[in-house]
Order: C-alpha cells, then sequence, then structure tokens
C-alpha cells in the first residue's frame, strides 16, 4: 500500500482546516480539471471514530467547501462530489490511517497471507499500529499491506 502525504494533495492544507473547523475530517480530496469544467471528489469522515456522516452533513460541508475551492482554483466552472467513507470503505491511501485512529479495520498482511484485525491506534509514514481484542498492540509495515477496509464484524 502507497502512502501518500496530505501535505503533498495540492488545496487539501486549506480545505482540510475548513472541514476541520465545522467538525470533520477531510480524508481525500480531487481535483480533476478538463477543458470545460473541473470535477472535484472530496470524502469526509466524523471527528469521533464511531460516528456517522449523514447526507445533511455533507450538504453543509458542501455548501461551504464548494466555494473555497471555486476561489482557490480561479473558476466557477465546477461540479463537486461529497461523500461520507461508508461502512464498506477501502482504505486506498495509507495516509487515511491517521485520519481514522480510533476505528477498527482489518489489513490483509502479505507476510502472513491473511487478515489481520484490530483498532488503528497509531500511524505514521512508514507502517500502522493496530490493538487486537486481546489488547496486545502490532504494526504493520505498509509494504505489506495489499489491502485494507473498516471492520465491522
Amino acid at each position: 500500500m502507497e502512502y501518500t502525504s496530505y501535505k503533498n494533495i495540492k488545496y487539501y492544507d486549506e480545505c482540510a482546516a475548513l472541514v476541520e473547523g465545522m467538525g470533520f475530517k477531510l480524508v481525500e480530496l480531487k481535483i480533476i480539471p478538463s477543458k470545460t469544467i473541473t470535477k472535484i471528489s472530496a470524502m469526509i469522515a466524523s471527528v469521533e471514530p464511531d460516528g456517522n456522516i449523514g447526507v445533511n452533513d455533507c450538504a453543509k460541508v458542501h455548501r461551504v467547501l464548494l466555494p473555497r475551492l471555486e476561489a482557490l482554483l480561479g473558476t466557477e466552472e465546477t461540479t463537486m462530489e461529497l461523500t461520507s467513507p461508508g461502512i464498506e470503505h477501502n482504505i486506498k491511501n495509507a495516509a487515511e490511517f491517521g485520519v481514522f485512529a480510533g476505528r477498527s479495520v482489518r489489513v490483509w498482511d502479505k507476510t502472513v497471507t491473511d487478515w489481520v484485525c484490530g483498532k488503528i491506534k497509531s500511524a505514521d509514514e512508514k507502517s500502522v499500529t493496530l490493538e487486537a481484542e486481546d489488547g496486545n498492540e502490532f504494526s504493520v509495515s505498509y509494504e505489506n499491506i495489499a489491502k485494507a477496509k473498516f471492520n465491522y464484524n
């Protein structure tokens, strides 16, 4: 699994501060310019590990975030889709582990060729530390993670 720092995502810091000021976390931000219109895709999550995001939350953030991005991009020729992670969320960027601290996840560890589960205790640029149900903590290097998703079992 690759780790792409949020600092490398253009406009992420400006947008994350705005979203956090509204009581949410910005998980993902993609800006795809084209000849006629700029497509924006964003994902927000609850600050609480077990918190839920509803349609009204997405609408509230959308109303504030879209004008900010249009100002940053210097265009109103935009469309924006804003979503929540959802119960079946697949973690695509290893940097998301830090955003989802406290959540229960399962990761496919290539060294054991099986799923390992635990609650995210911490994460850095190289690995994620999980707490198993028995209370023991273990770390998995991102290079050994084939895929990861929320665990609701």
